[in-house]
């Protein structure tokens, strides 16, 4: 199926999904100020299905976000052992953001796709302790990207679960503005410590090198963190991209179940990744150990849902 584009006929803001690659969306591109902003950064050819899907767009990470150690975790007195390019090598981002996914519903200015694990990949339904439905709505409305998730146990057993995205924005946001204007912004306290990407269960303070609570320039930073103990100042989060020299910033909003910002700088890309997610990296193993991350389990039946939406602004508004 080839990528499918959504309008907003009013503002002329559009996006565009591609459902046979993890129901990425891929471009976002918003009207203002008399110029476009392209939010999204993409290779120019992901629209073809060639590119690594984990490095465009918005990937969407189900049922767990980042890295399971070495592949291994242990559920409900049974071990699980995913496959990984090598031993030791850890399985990253889930298992819905490379394979097909169903479209089910489609608006001017909307799409709606479908993944189960039973359904949509039978090869990876041994690979975990339930079968899951994710369903994703996209809405393009005036400045704004809408996204609605939806999540459903159709299994006898429990489900666990996590949830992120991936979105890389593109900076700087216009041209003529620079990566030296950027300021990345976010309320996170605290960060786990990792030992190769994996955290080893301790939280410590932000340091300068990853204090984004003020405001940081981008160009003085070099992160992949996985951030937590955040604090938004109303009752949703939000994290910030500002472009000084452009006078415009991104904001990301979400609703409170997010609980860690990963932030990763991508090297040789004009590109941040801002990636809200319900639990930090191998949750399901911090669990285990007993440590309280944010690791969820959804009964027999049972559905529950979120949002995350991405829009651009004046700085001043």
């Amino acid at each position: 199926m080839p990528a499918i584009t959504i309008r907003d006929s009013v503002s002329g803001s559009q996006a565009q999904v591609l459902p046979e690659l993890g129901f990425n969306l891929f471009q976002f591109s918003v009207p203002i100020n008399g110029q476009t902003v392209e939010v999204l950064d993409s290779d120019e050819d992901f629209a073809e299905g060639n590119v690594k899907p984990s490095r465009c767009g918005i990937p969407i990470l189900f049922p767990f976000p980042n890295r399971i150690a070495e592949g291994k975790f242990s559920w409900d007195g049974k071990d699980y052992q995913l496959p990984t390019p090598k031993p030791g090598a850890h399985y990253i981002h889930g298992f819905c953001l490379d394979r097909p996914w169903r479209v089910v519903e489609q608006t001017e200015n909307s799409v709606t796709g479908e993944f189960q694990l039973s359904k949509d990949a039978p090869d990876r339904l041994g690979l975990w302790p339930a079968d899951f439905i994710i369903r994703c709505t996209y809405l393009v409305r005036g400045n704004a990207l809408k996204s609605q998730f939806t999540f459903t146990n159709p299994d006898d057993k429990p489900l666990p679960w996590g949830f992120g995205t991936h979105a890389y924005f593109r900076i700087p946001l216009t041209d003529g503005s620079s990566t030296e204007h950027i300021v990345l912004e976010a309320p996170a306290h605290k960060k786990w410590i990792l030992e190769n990407f994996i955290p080893t269960g301790e939280r410590v303070a932000v340091d300068e090198a990853c204090d984004l609570t003020d405001g940081a320039y981008y160009s003085t930073l070099k992160l992949d963190d996985v951030l937590t103990d955040l604090r938004p100042e109303g009752e949703t989060l939000e994290s910030l991209v500002i472009d000084e020299g452009a006078g415009l910033q991104i904001v990301q909003e979400c609703d409170n179940r997010y609980r860690e910002l990963v932030v990763f700088t991508p090297p040789g890309r004009n590109a941040v990744c801002m990636e809200p997610y319900t639990c930090p990296t191998d949750a399901i193993n911090l669990t285990a150990k007993g440590i309280e991350c944010g690791w969820e389990t959804l009964d027999p039946g049972k559905s529950v849902e979120t949002w995350i939406d991405i829009r651009v602004e004046p700085i001043m508004a």
